[in-house]
Parts: C-alpha cells; sequence; structure tokens
C-alpha cells in the first residue's frame, strides 16, 4: 500500500488530505500522513478577526488529530527540515517544550507521492527593524500576540490620560485594509465592555502603500471604493508611500517621514519559505517551488506541489495567485491527479479558475468584483450581495473538509453563539 505524505495543512493542503482520507484512507488503498507544525487549523484570512478579538480561536480552530480521525488520515506534528527526493523521505525537525526538553526526536518519513503545501509568510523586502518591531499575521499565536498588545494599549487609555491609541498597518492588500476595518468594530464593542472611555475618535488607524492605489491586482473602481470606506471610518490612508525602516514605535517612509505608532503591523506581501530552496527542485525569488500544469515538480513527478509555495504560469502570462481560492481548487486537482497517477490514469492540466475578489470592512460593509462567463469579465458588487459572497468563500472550504450537513450544524451552533457568548473576545 502506498504512502501518500501531505506536508502542510493549510486551506489546500487539509482539504487535500481530507479528500485522499476519504477516497483511499478509508478504504485502506493508500496510507495518508498529514504533516504541519501546529496542532490545530484556521483558515488564513480569518486571522484579522482573531488579531482583533472578533473570532476566537479557541472555538473556531479546527483540531487536525480529530479532523485526522473523521477522515481516516494520520496527523503527525512536525516542522519540514529536508525533501530527499532520491530516497523518497522527508525529515522533520525535534520538537522541545517550552523549558527546552525534548518531547519528540528528529524524524523521517518514508514517502511513494508527497505533495509540499507549506503556504507562505509576510514578506518585509529585508527592510531594516521590522522583523524586530512589527507583528505578522501569518499564524494563530502571531494574531494572538497582537490581541494581546492591542487589549493592553486600549487598557491603559481607558485608565489613564492618554490623547489616543495609533495603530499603523503597512501594506494595502485585503489583509491590511480588513485589519484596518474591524479595528474600529473593536472599539465598538469595546466601548460597551466597560472600556468607557474608548470610541472612534479614541483610535487612529494609518495604512500605508507603496504603490499609487490599494488592491493593485483588483479593478480601479474597487481600489477606490476601499479607500473611501476605509476614509469614513476614520482610517488615514497612505498611498505612494513605502516604509524604508521600522524602530521600536515608529516607521520612517522613503520621504523621510516619520509616522509614531503604539502598534505595528507588517502585512505587505508575501513569499515562501527559504526551506523550499533546499530541497532541490527549482524555485523563483519569492522561494516558490516551480511547478508543470499537472502540479508535479519539474524533475520529480512523485511530489507535488500546491498552494502559495507553488509556481505555476499561466497561459495569460500570469502566475497563479497567492490567494485562498486558488489553493482550494489546487487542492481538488491535485487530489484527483494523484487518484489518476496511482491508477496509470492520464493526469489533467490545472486550470485557475478566478471568480474574483472580496474585501470585508467588517460590519460596515464588503465590496470586490466577481468574475465569471456570465459577467463577459468582472463585475463590480458590494452590500449583503457582497457579503454573502465573502462568508461563502469561507463556507466552501468548511463544506471541503466537513461535508454539506456537518457545515449546515456549525453554522447553525455559530448561531447560537452569537447568543451565549459575548461578541468579541476579551481575554
Amino acid at each position: 500500500m502506498q504512502t501518500i505524505v501531505v506536508v502542510g495543512g493549510g486551506a489546500g493542503g487539509l482539504e487535500l488530505a481530507t479528500y485522499l482520507g476519504n477516497k483511499l484512507g478509508r478504504k485502506k488503498k493508500a496510507n495518508i500522513i498529514l504533516v504541519d507544525k501546529n496542532i490545530s487549523h484556521l483558515w488564513k484570512p480569518l486571522l484579522h478577526e482573531v488579531a482583533t478579538g472578533s473570532l476566537d480561536d479557541g472555538t473556531d480552530a479546527l483540531s487536525y488529530r480529530a479532523h485526522a480521525k473523521n477522515h481516516s488520515f494520520e496527523f503527525q506534528q512536525g516542522t519540514l527540515t529536508e525533501v530527499n527526493s532520491a530516497e523518497k523521505f522527508i525529515t522533520l525537525a525535534p520538537i522541545y517544550s517550552e523549558k527546552q526538553e525534548l518531547l519528540v526526536a528528529e524524524r523521517k518519513i518514508s514517502y511513494d507521492k508527497l505533495v509540499i503545501a507549506i503556504g507562505s509568510r509576510s514578506n518585509d523586502f529585508g527592510t531594516p527593524g521590522v522583523a524586530e518591531h512589527c507583528i505578522f499575521l501569518d499564524s494563530s499565536e502571531q494574531a494572538k500576540l497582537f490581541h494581546q498588545r492591542m487589549m493592553e494599549l486600549f487598557l491603559k487609555f481607558s485608565n489613564n490620560n492618554e490623547k489616543e491609541v495609533h495603530i499603523a498597518v503597512v501594506g494595502g492588500g485585503a489583509t491590511g485594509i480588513e485589519l484596518s476595518a474591524e479595528l474600529y468594530n473593536t472599539v465598538k464593542n469595546l466601548n460597551s465592555y466597560g472600556y468607557g472611555k474608548l470610541n472612534n475618535t479614541s483610535l487612529r488607524v494609518t495604512l500605508l502603500e507603496a504603490g499609487d492605489r490599494l488592491l493593485p491586482a483588483l479593478p480601479e473602481r474597487v481600489s477606490a471604493s476601499a479607500i473611501k470606506e476605509l476614509r469614513e471610518l476614520g482610517v488615514n490612508v497612505m498611498t505612494n508611500t513605502a516604509v524604508v525602516e521600522a524602530t521600536e514605535n515608529a516607521l520612517i517612509t522613503k520621504n523621510g517621514e516619520k509616522i509614531e505608532a503604539d502598534l505595528m503591523v507588517w502585512a505587505a506581501g508575501v513569499k515562501a519559505s527559504e526551506i523550499t530552496t533546499k530541497f532541490g527542485f527549482e524555485t523563483n525569488r519569492l522561494n516558490q517551488i516551480t511547478v508543470k500544469d499537472t502540479l508535479q515538480t519539474l524533475s520529480d513527478d512523485s511530489v507535488y506541489v500546491i498552494g502559495d509555495c507553488a509556481f505555476l504560469m499561466q497561459e495569460n502570462g500570469k502566475p497563479v495567485p497567492p490567494r485562498a481560492q486558488a489553493a482550494h481548487q489546487m487542492a481538488s486537482a491535485c487530489g484527483k491527479n494523484i487518484i489518476a497517477q496511482l491508477e496509470s490514469k492520464p493526469l489533467k492540466p490545472f486550470i485557475f479558475n478566478d471568480k474574483g475578489s472580496l474585501v470585508s470592512f467588517s460590519r460596515f460593509g464588503t465590496i470586490g468584483s466577481l468574475m465569471g462567463n456570465l459577467t463577459k469579465g468582472s463585475m463590480f458588487i458590494e452590500g449583503k450581495i457582497a457579503r454573502m459572497a465573502y462568508l461563502s468563500l469561507y463556507r466552501m472550504h468548511q463544506v471541503a473538509l466537513h461535508g454539506c450537513i456537518k457545515t449546515g450544524l456549525i453554522m447553525l451552533v455559530g448561531r447560537i453563539n452569537r447568543f451565549l457568548r459575548p461578541t468579541m473576545k476579551l481575554h
């Protein structure tokens, strides 16, 4: 029986392991192993909600071990350090406790088929001081660190004669925009939970973007609408403002301006981990592994790469974008190709179907563009329709993991929790 190892439990990796577990693991046709350094999964586009407290990762995170038991695959916790494609094994780093006690020694896991789905992380472009003084939103741990520091700042403000809390966000993409908007929703909620002095005028959010507009990959109308929505909330949007250095409490721009802030977040661009350059596969300047249209590496057909760490050039001359919907589609295509390969059937090329992009402004609104045959290009949407479309992206991810019935029950429990639990995480 062949062993299929999936490294990375993000949107694509977990969906793929679930699919293969249901199709092959349950029927004892293959041994499926999922590897991730964390013990639980949270959909990455929701991390800004964990950061602001509008989402409790303790409630919404998914246990890998429990999910593996329900879907006939095995979970191994660990960090990938080596891929030996000649001898077909991967190496996982040892695991230590907080007191540096060795919990699990270094391990090697053999495979017949390997899928690398280790995602991406924020790209600081080597900007001095960013790694030391800014918070990234690449994981639940980082999002919780932001939440802790944010709550400390608001507590300090509400009990002292501070003028305001200033939070600076670098990056005019979806993460930066959604975080900026969600912060104002947080202030409103905290006001009703005993932070009496806190209101919209207490918070100053500055959003900095090096380019000439926000959301550069989307139509200009969406970008203009995003700026309008943010400025109405009170966000100070600064385009054509490149950050060249970060200090302990300020950002230095290219023109020498010093923007002081109590809390600084870096959400400008992504790249894959440098570890991918050590696997022996062809990579690009963002450390993504180059793949064929079947999602296999150029040098080894037994190794697949999906999600943000995969580089695939489309027929239109543009690479598949590092977005959740691309990872979702890649997981589906990869799963079918692996089964076809096991059955000695021809593999199908992956074609990315861009369904558009949506940006949420928390409870204040949603905008975006939908793409498809009916629209003959892109169609600008906003309001309730846009909000429903935005929420459907996460529901599609849940359906891929749990199926329709269980997803429906999860939605029902979520509605019940609105009455039973606080509207935001306060601890």
